[in-house]
């Protein structure tokens, strides 16, 4: 039997072409996201052994990432330490050197006189040591000043700068003029960071101005292992840092320091990977429907051979294997090629970073894992999807097969029916239940019920499918019966002939609509929530934002010192721990800190409980879902705390509102007490005209004053929408790209389906042909079906995503979505591309059955 399951694959390897194109597809998005991950995990791993390459580290031993905004370092954030420590421990036998890390953040103008775009990597400037032996300069000369800094060498590319060049920096929120000296070689791609070296002394004046420094480097002078020096270093700083006002002190080693990175890196990617296999599991599962359809088809059309083969001694379980192992060499095949595929996607985005100045290290990595997975995630998939249709091969009665006329009637759709009447009244009644509490409780959390129900309704639905096909497309057909005589009718009469088939070919159609759909009510509908938001509650003539997500200090100043400017008013951010009067855990929450006069001129927000104007007496105002989910009340006392120290605080407000979103509102007095840097802690600033001045007097004045430091954004209320909304539409894009493959294979799919019918059906088209209807009829027939079954699967997943994307504005609206919209022309555009798709999947099985001869078709059994 296997050689005959072998010899059946090789004799219909062309019906069984796009079976394995599927599996392609989908095992390519698999293997290429593994490539993708290690090549990402080999980069950062080079990245991390050339900036972390010294024998020991001092840091500060409390961790307070919680403090910090989420995301804003790969690893742990520590509190900081003083940096004349490097004096105790240059003294420490066995050191050779010790270096402050003086670090910040930074903008850097390219040759073109713009900010280079960056695929994310940050901008930031360090300190340059003459005996660091990692930071090797390859050209030029050491900087002497404020006035001159060195570039990392792959940061050349992208700046267009040169050694000898002038250009302007900011740093520390003060614009610079300085020259470019030298380029300093760390042996390693960055993967499009930019690194700016200073002199120490510039360095610490703009980075560490308080003297503190997150990290000090320890190098050694070989005399002893790594774990021997940090146990004098420790022994040294002890007593230094263990006096009463001093920042607590840890050491290290350099692999400790390197290792705990790699960890929170692969932390990170591991993020990126699921991310990415969620989109491939959906590919490989919407590529189930094409393989389950091309073996229900070829079991059909084989049915007398399984009867021969079932006469001749062959047992129904060998029958079932026989086609397993079909499904297993289609499985291996596309396992194989997907494998080849994905290392090409890989190569290809290599390229696309690279072009965008993210260069990744190394060549395009082939693991066994990578691999091995590949091709029995291919294998397996493709048996899953065969096993319905071999079961049933197995089960036909070999008399039964060998009758002249049609084989027996699928089963009935009874149970399935039924069951999937279950499973989607179960989801629906979850989705519902997680709007009505909702709407009833805003800060109660349902998201997770609303994802299961949603779930629920889609496999219900798919269960549903064969049943509602047949109604649905005989009214769907209805246009092309009354316009296209007799064509309409014919094909017609071919999608509704098998329900199973064609629900099985649109539904893979139907799982990548409904996300799109989904997706498509969610992004207008965050789009209008936004808009909506901003108009109910801006009242500011303009908003001054950053690239970088935080303002330049001098930019700050040098708007509100302009005579055009009315009020300016800045809004700070930052996180706090907060413990209440019970003396429970802190809990970490943001906190936005501003003039409390803000809320009588710059922005219209109101308190549900008390009064805002508390704020300008010291109390804070928390928002109402924070009030809910830790059990406060008005006027309960509270600890805020930072690293810097704590407040007592009293809470003297509750507001509700999802444009400011942070949990706290705080006094900018407040915030000057708990924020290292407040000066460089401003996310926005709403300004408002001074009497007598225009609005576009006022844009022009601040856009010029804007305009030296590059990275600051000038918006009125509509362009901020705007820049708001642009945010989701690249969220949108690279969901519709990703979901892009899916729909790829469904349409393969409905080719697929097609061309197999064709085949099924190559004696009654001899037939057609035979009295009367032309090749040019013929094509059209198929094309009807065609575009009716991709009408059918386009419209049942547009209704379930914007169904069930219909309650997510009630239960996500603490969150900010309040509004709900549905695109109606982006539903119809997209409607529209299911009728060209369908022409498109048509075309080559219409070409291959108008060229069917005549004679050999009405002679085939």
């Amino acid at each position: 039997m296997l050689r005959v399951a072998l010899r059946n694959v090789q004799a219909h390897l062309v019906r069984l072409g796009l079976s394995i194109l599927a599996v392609v597809l989908g095992v390519s998005f698999v293997a290429g996201t593994f490539s993708l991950r290690e090549m990402l995990s080999d980069t950062f791993d080079g990245i991390v052994d050339a900036g972390t390459s010294s024998d020991v580290y001092l840091r500060g031993a409390d961790d307070v990432s919680t403090l910090v905004q989420e995301n804003a370092s790969a690893g742990a954030v520590r509190n900081t330490i003083p940096a004349d420590l490097v004096t105790t421990v240059a003294q420490v036998d066995g050191v050779a050197h010790a270096f402050a890390d003086l670090t910040g953040p930074l903008v850097l103008v390219g040759a073109d006189g713009t900010v280079p775009p960056t695929t994310g990597a940050p901008t930031f400037g360090l300190a340059w040591y003459a005996d660091d032996p990692a930071t090797p300069i390859s050209e030029g000369a050491a900087p002497s000043g404020p006035a001159e800094f060195m570039l990392e060498a792959g940061a050349l590319e992208t700046t267009g700068l040169a050694v000898g060049d002038t250009t302007t920096l900011v740093v520390g929120g003060q614009l610079t003029e300085a020259t470019l000296t030298g380029i300093v070689d760390m042996g390693a791609s960055m993967a499009g960071a930019t690194i700016v070296f200073f002199d120490e002394a510039t360095a610490a004046a703009a980075f560490s101005p308080d003297g503190m420094v997150s990290t000090i480097s320890v190098l050694g002078d070989g005399s002893v292992d790594d774990t021997v020096l940090a146990e004098r270093v420790d022994a040294a700083v002890r007593p230094a840092a263990g006096a009463t006002d001093a920042a607590p002190v840890e050491v290290v080693t350099g692999e400790t320091a390197r290792e705990e990175a790699r960890d929170e890196i692969s932390t990170m990617l591991g993020f990126v990977e699921t991310f990415l296999l969620v989109f491939a599991g959906i590919s490989l599962f919407v590529g189930g429907f094409i393989i389950s359809n091309t073996f229900a088809m070829t079991v059909r059309q084989r049915q007398r051979e399984f009867a021969l083969l079932r006469a001749v001694g062959a047992s129904p379980l060998q029958v079932f294997v026989s086609i397993l192992v079909q499904a297993a060499v289609v499985g291996a095949i596309g396992g194989a090629l997907g494998v080849a595929g994905g290392l090409g996607l890989v190569l290809a985005l290599k390229a696309l970073f690279a072009s965008m100045g993210m260069e990744l290290a190394g060549s395009v990595p082939v693991s066994t894992s990578m691999v091995v997975i590949s091709l029995v995630l291919g294998i397996v998939v493709s048996i899953l999807s065969a096993a319905v249709p071999a079961r049933r091969a197995a089960l036909v009665a070999p008399v039964e097969a060998m009758r002249d006329d049609s084989p027996a009637q699928s089963a009935s759709l009874r149970v399935r029916t039924i069951a999937g009447l279950v499973v989607a009244g179960a989801g629906a009644s979850a989705v519902i239940a997680a709007v009505v509490t909702a709407a009833r409780d805003d800060t109660a959390s349902t998201g997770s019920v609303l994802g299961i129900g949603a779930a629920a309704v889609v496999v219900g639905v798919l269960l549903l499918a064969p049943a509602i096909a047949k109604p649905v497309l005989r009214v769907m057909a209805l246009p092309f019966v009354w316009l296209v005589k007799p064509l309409g009718k014919l094909a017609s009469g071919n999608v509704t002939r098998n329900p199973r088939r064609t629900a099985s070919t649109a539904s893979a159609l139907m799982i990548g609509m409904s996300l799109v759909g989904a997706a498509s009510v969610l992004a207008a509908s965050a789009q209008s929530s936004v808009s909506s938001i901003v108009e109910n509650e801006s009242r500011a003539d303009l908003i001054v934002q950053s690239a970088t997500g935080t303002l330049p200090a001098g930019v700050v100043s040098d708007i509100d010192a302009l005579p055009e400017v009315g009020a300016a008013d800045a809004m700070l951010l930052d996180q706090y721990f907060v413990t209440d009067a019970t003396g429970g855990d802190p809990v970490s929450l943001y906190a936005l800190g501003a003039d409390p006069g803000v809320f009588d001129r710059s922005w219209a927000t109101e308190a549900v409980e008390g009064d805002l104007d508390t704020l300008a007496d010291g109390q804070v105002s928390v928002l109402k879902s924070a009030m809910t989910s830790n059990g406060w009340a008005l006027g309960d006392s509270l600890t805020l705390s930072t690293q810097v120290g704590e407040v007592e605080v009293t809470i003297g407000s509750v507001f509700d509102s999802p444009a400011l979103g942070t949990p706290l509102l705080v006094a900018d007095s407040i915030f000057d007490q708990l924020a290292l840097s407040p000066a460089d802690m401003a996310t926005m600033v709403l300004l408002q005209a001074a009497d007598g001045v225009s609005q576009a007097d006022l844009d022009a004045a601040v856009t010029a004053a804007a305009k030296p430091y590059m990275i600051v954004s000038v918006m009125d209320n509509d362009k901020f929408v705007s820049s708001l909304a642009a945010q989701v539409d690249q969220v949108l894009t690279i969901l519709y790209a990703l979901l892009g493959l899916s729909i790829v294979i469904a349409i393969l799919g409905i080719v697929n389906t097609l061309a197999l019918s064709v085949i099924e059906r190559t004696r009654e088209i001899g037939l057609m042909r035979a009295v009367g209807l032309g090749r040019a009829q013929l094509a059209a027939t198929i094309t009807i079906e065609s575009v009716l079954t991709a009408v059918f699967g386009t419209v049942l997943g547009l209704a379930v995503g914007v169904g069930l994307a219909a309650g997510m504005p009630t239960v996500f609206q603490s969150s900010g979505l309040t509004e709900l919209v549905v695109p109606w022309g982006g539903l119809a555009v997209m409607l529209g591309i299911s009728v060209v798709v369908g022409v498109l999947a048509a075309a080559w099985p219409a070409i291959r059955a108008a060229r069917l001869p005549v004679l050999e078709a009405v002679t085939v059994d």
